[in-house]
């Protein structure tokens, strides 16, 4: 049949572009080869926060004397809680599936290879072959867990996030490889189950990308409840043969070999391009990337890319919003190109994590003269009350122009209060403008306010 878009992949890069083409009035199909919604709805985003939910819960409950309530014989049903998260992503699958046929969206399952021509080959699920014809075919094909040498996953005793999503039983112990959002959210999740978890770490800190103020707070919170941290190592192999896998550590101080039950790979993503017949289209590639322009065009006219494929941050809303911004250019709308320096990003352990552009350290190197406030959860009533006094609000600004250059959080529900500060630097807000704005109390964000005040010396609650 003949589009007027193609969109290849179905996460939240692929089913917001083809919503968003529809809406514009293309004629729209979407091919997908296993489940609508892609990773991040099936085996991503989603299922991880019904887990990290589930622990949460099993943690207020362990720790409800605290709370002034008495609860006995507390126990975790592990099968339970995996297929309320399966439950959970296959509801919302669900949900896209209404999505397309509201929107009218012609929805082909099966593997998609592109070819010249403005063409895409399907290959359904009963082995037929069919070709489309698209004006414009946007390729969103998103990622997979990244396999190392050393590590090579055999689904069972080495996995890669999906499997640590499903396994047929709880590990008693757990070594997890990287501490990046995957790392750290599946760590809190089996330590709070009750797995012994050891991180290990290249990087001097975890969660790397982050202020180094945020990584030591998570790292003294991590090992509070008994999450051991390797940092400035690295799995040098994994031995499988035994019930029990031995795993070589290097370290700055010698070889060590830690016992695991599993050891989870949660080392990055590579993007999944490998036999969509790029080459055969003539779209350029480098370092397992597509190479798009601002608005997301490849070399080849007609052709485009959005989401994990492309070079930029590897986030949900991220590929959702070059989806919007490439149909909007393709109809010819006046279109801002995104401004990556704005992009917030959310780890959802506990406590959680949430940031926004400039590190302290980031800023300093970029040039700017900063003023620096920071207002520590241990100071906001709401927090006390909750029982959630770890961590903080840090601020970062210009000091020059009161220009907010950063944010970084981390505790109880900051990736819900992030997006003020998103919105703030859209806005081109200063830090004066952020102090006189009217918090509500008693709340968490009042953090916020407060720690703007606190960098120029008009902090009140400290």
């Amino acid at each position: 049949m003949n589009y007027d878009v193609i969109v290849i992949g179905s996460g939240p890069g692929g089913y917001v572009t083809a919503i968003r083409a529809s809406q514009l009035g293309f004629k729209t199909a979407i091919i997908e080869k296993e489940s609508l919604g892609g990773i991040c709805l099936n085996w991503g985003c989603i299922p991880t926060k019904a887990l990290l939910k589930s622990a949460q819960v099993f943690e207020y409950l362990n720790h409800s004397k605290d709370y002034g309530i008495s609860a006995d014989n507390i126990k975790a049903d592990f099968g339970a809680v995996i297929k309320r998260s399966r439950d959970v992503a296959d509801g919302m699958s669900k949900g896209i599936q209404f999505l397309m046929k509201k929107n009218k969206i012609d929805v082909i399952m099966g593997t998609a290879t592109v070819k010249a021509g403005k063409k895409v080959e399907v290959k359904l699920a009963d082995g037929k072959i069919e070709t489309h014809e698209g004006k414009h075919i946007i390729i969103a094909t998103g990622a997979r867990s990244r396999q190392l040498p050393n590590l090579p996953q055999d689904g069972k005793k080495i996995i890669g996030y999906r499997e640590a999503m499903t396994l047929p039983k709880q590990p008693k112990s757990l070594v997890v490889v990287g501490s990046g959002a995957i790392g750290v959210e599946f760590a809190y999740f089996y330590a709070t189950m009750g797995t012994k978890v050891t991180i290990v770490e290249f990087l001097p800190n975890i969660v790397p990308v982050e202020d180094e103020d945020v990584s030591k707070q998570l790292e003294k919170s991590f090992k509070k409840v008994g999450i051991e941290i390797m940092t400035e190592a690295s799995v040098e192999s994994v031995d499988t043969k035994g019930d029990i896998s031995k795993v070589t550590v290097k370290t700055k101080t010698g070889t060590v070999i830690l016992d695991a039950e599993v050891v989870l790979s949660a080392v990055g993503i590579e993007a999944n391009i490998t036999g969509l017949g790029l080459e055969t289209a003539g779209i350029a590639t480098d370092k397992g990337k597509i190479l798009v322009d601002k608005y997301y065009a490849t070399n080849v006219p007609g052709y485009y890319a959005i989401g994990d494929c492309v070079p930029g941050q590897a986030l949900a809303h991220v590929a959702s919003a070059e989806g919007i911004t490439c149909v909007e250019k393709i109809k010819g709308m006046h279109v801002e190109a995104i401004d990556y320096n704005n992009i917030p990003g959310c780890t959802y352990c506990q406590p959680e994590i949430s940031s926004v552009g400039y590190t302290e350290k980031k800023a300093k190197e970029a040039g700017y003269e900063i003023k620096v406030g920071k207002f520590p959860f241990t100071a906001s009533g709401k927090a006390k009350a909750a029982g959630a006094a770890d961590g903080f609000i840090k601020l970062i600004f210009d000091a020059k122009y009161g220009e907010i250059l950063g944010a970084h959080m981390i505790g109880a529900n900051v990736t819900e209060m992030v997006a003020e500060i998103v919105a703030l630097r859209k806005l081109e807000a200063t830090g004066h403008e952020l102090i006189k704005t009217i918090h509500p109390h008693p709340t968490m964000s009042e953090a916020i306010m407060e720690a703007a005040a606190a960098a120029y010396g008009e902090v009140i609650h400290l």
